[in-house]
């Protein structure tokens, strides 16, 4: 069941983080990989400004924020791109998205947002976790983008989207 939160605040035992009584009764385990700042946050070592969670997801805002009400959700399965993420974990977040957007936009009074997800250091992630930017636009302040479409020929078009349908129909079959 989902829960508006407050932001936490961590207590000490002996000068380590008790998460279980930051974050909840039972907190969530993670799988190994390389630890992040966000692994951290689900966990409760680091404070922040929970808005929403659920069983699989944590939604809190963006401390380097480019407009005000700018949020990150984040599913609390650690895998650093989407194209690893879980199916299940994949239907929280997909779940759990449009709720959080009509928050943010409830809360600032925005009427339009980005939803922005980055894959690899290429794609401009910065931290290796899956995550969802939610971006209000409010008096000027959001996401800003460039767009420069390239020109592509038809026969072009119609053979990528081939090997992409093919490739999607493998990974359906795989359930």
């Amino acid at each position: 069941m989902a829960r508006i939160l407050v932001p936490p605040t961590p207590l000490s035992r002996e000068g380590e983080v008790d998460a279980e009584r930051a974050v909840r009764q039972d907190p969530p385990k993670l799988p190994h990989m390389s630890e992040t700042i966000f692994s951290r946050i689900i966990r409760g070592e680091i404070p922040c400004h929970r808005v929403y969670e659920d069983d699989l997801v944590l939604a809190f805002l963006d401390v380097s924020p480019l407009a005000p009400g700018h949020t990150l959700v984040i599913p609390k399965e650690a895998v650093a791109t989407l194209d690893k993420l879980s199916e299940e974990s994949s239907a929280a977040i997909g779940r759990a998205l449009p709720k959080i957007a009509r928050a943010v936009l409830r809360a600032t009074g925005a009427a339009a947002f980005n939803v922005l997800q980055n894959n690899g250091a290429a794609a401009h992630q910065a931290v290796a976790h899956v995550h969802f930017h939610i971006i209000p636009r409010l008096d000027g302040r959001g996401l800003g983008i460039g767009w420069e479409p390239m020109k592509v020929e038809t026969a072009d078009l119609k053979a990528l989207g081939e090997k992409i349908a093919s490739a999607a129909a493998t990974e359906t079959a795989k359930g």
